[in-house]
């Protein structure tokens, strides 16, 4: 009971404490209590923006929190994902996320219930809702940012709005590297986050979270930027999953429910997407991050223009220098930067002459001292921009130019994948044919031309039972799984078809789908 009473004690102390101050402000060790006073007398009508911009310090009201909390409530938007679940399918999708006792991908599964008494229900099971997140309006017309591991796998998209409207959302593109997925739902007049800028943001300075955790709908915590250009995979030495990683580190308050949520600066601008929390237990621990808008605007104008991402390429492999690395290899001249440690043929940075050994420390000015400073600077280029390069050889500081390139090891554009690439027409058998092979149902391949299917040696007129082991019974489905695999963040996108052939003669595949 003690200890019960000296947190409520210490909460309502420190209410009475916010209730009683106009202004906070933020001054050099050498500022006068006159000075604070005089501070303090600022007129509330001034934007944040504008309050000592320049100088030692910074006037922050209590009303920055409030109208920033105001100004995006209404922009952030409930996704609900969901999708028809098959007999195989014994855990929730997203379990491999919650189980991970140190990476936290935090979509919001639905609260499980204990298991009741249910009705015979019918041969053909319906949607259920798999998982819950946030996404954020970016435009009028209904464009919404979210998380790709909060989309991933659904077959129907909810989206609800602040004031409690339902809208079908249908998916324009998703970005597993970064994760990163634009929806939009058919929805005029909107309110929008108007984009910031995060490489504007400095380290200490107040940000706003605000999603679902939970539920919740329009949650707004707050807290510091404690880190930029954060390498989760790297800091922990856990496993990398392969993904672009460069995070704001936040210490905002944020659970499952907030992924797709939005990360805002006391002006209301959108500074990044929350999507990733560090914790042992799967809840808050202290350490949120969130993909900063630097990466965002390029995906989701890629995304929106192309249906998948212009990714540019360097053409090297690499490592982040490290006090041991540096003396085992006798480095001179840089104490951080990423050292090249191979240079691919017919690569940008082959065409620019980096080699092996170089230390790069920037790309167009901008610092890269880490794994997660290297993958921002790559990530805002598209194949065909020139960038400079610096770096350090032998030494000596250095620079080259380099026009960097897609993973084909060219400039031109790369369309999104759909399932016509599969190069084969799929059609629902007819009754005669499915009644002489004894089937209930299937999907007919059709005319084969050049793609995977008859890469992988499928031959026309094989009828497709199941694919993964899910049964198919209409070439939706088959369309439906092909887009799921796609967009998973697995690395071994393959498709394992089981079918017959007119003849009778059974016939198994492994369609390889990856790029």
């Amino acid at each position: 009971m003690k200890v019960s009473k000296t947190i409520k004690l210490s909460i309502l102390a420190a209410s009475a404490i916010v209730a009683a101050t106009a202004a906070v402000t933020i001054n050099a060790a050498n500022s006068t209590e006159s000075d604070n006073q005089n501070d303090t007398t600022q007129t509330e009508s001034q934007k944040p923006s504008k309050r000592n911009s320049s100088g030692p310090g910074r006037v922050i009201y209590q009303d920055d929190f409030t109208n920033a909390a105001e100004q995006t409530v209404n922009g952030v938007v409930s996704v609900k994902s969901y999708a028809t679940p098959h007999q195989q399918q014994r855990r929730s999708y997203g379990d491999e996320y919650f189980n991970d006792p140190f990476f936290e991908f935090f979509f919001g599964s639905p609260r499980r219930q204990s298991p009741q008494p249910q009705q015979q229900q019918p041969e053909e099971a319906q949607p259920r809702q798999i998982g819950l997140g946030s996404g954020v309006i970016i435009s009028a017309d209904g464009y919404i940012v979210t998380n790709n591991h909060v989309i991933e796998k659904a077959e129907k998209l909810e989206v609800t709005l602040n004031d409690n409207r339902n809208f079908p959302a249908s998916v324009i593109g998703a970005d597993p590297l970064t994760d990163l997925a634009l929806i939009k739902i058919d929805a005029p007049d909107l309110h929008v986050i108007p984009m910031g800028n995060s490489e504007d943001l400095q380290v200490g300075e107040w940000v706003l979270a605000v999603g679902n955790p939970f539920g919740f709908t329009s949650t707004v915590t707050t807290g510091i930027v404690s880190a930029k250009a954060r390498n989760i995979s790297t800091t922990t030495q856990s496993p990398s999953r392969g993904n672009i990683e460069s995070y704001i580190q936040t210490d905002a308050a944020v659970n499952s429910g907030n992924s797709g949520g939005a990360l805002v600066n006391l002006d209301g601008e959108l500074v990044g997407i929350n999507a990733a929390i560090y914790s042992n237990t799967g809840t808050y621990a202290g350490c949120s991050f969130a993909i900063p808008t630097s990466i965002v605007q390029k995906v989701v104008s890629d995304l929106k223009q192309f249906g998948t991402v212009q990714r540019a390429f360097l053409g090297i492999t690499f490592r982040e220098l490290t006090p041991e690395f540096i003396a085992e290899k006798d480095i001179k001249g840089a104490n951080a930067g990423i050292y090249v440690n191979e240079v691919t043929d017919r690569s940008a940075a082959k065409e620019a002459g980096l080699e092996a050994g170089d230390i790069i420390t920037a790309i167009n000015g901008l610092p890269t001292l880490s794994t997660a400073q290297m993958q921002e600077a790559i990530t805002k280029f598209s194949p065909g921009d020139k960038v400079t390069i610096t770096y350090v050889r032998d030494g000596k500081q250095q620079r080259c130019s380099a026009t960097l390139r897609n993973n084909q090891g060219n400039t031109s554009v790369t369309r999104a994948d759909n399932p016509s690439s599969l190069g084969a027409t799929l059609s629902t058998p007819d009754a005669d044919t499915l009644r002489k092979l004894g089937l209930s149902s299937g999907v007919s391949v059709g005319t084969l031309t050049d793609g995977r299917f008859k890469d992988a040696g499928i031959k026309d007129n094989f009828i497709i039972l199941s694919i993964n082991r899910t049964r198919v019974a209409s070439p939706d489905q088959v369309e439906s799984i092909y887009s799921s695999i796609r967009k998973s963040s697995d690395p071994e996108k393959v498709m394992f078809i089981s079918g017959v052939y007119p003849n009778g003669r059974q016939a198994y595949y492994a369609v390889d789908l990856s790029d």
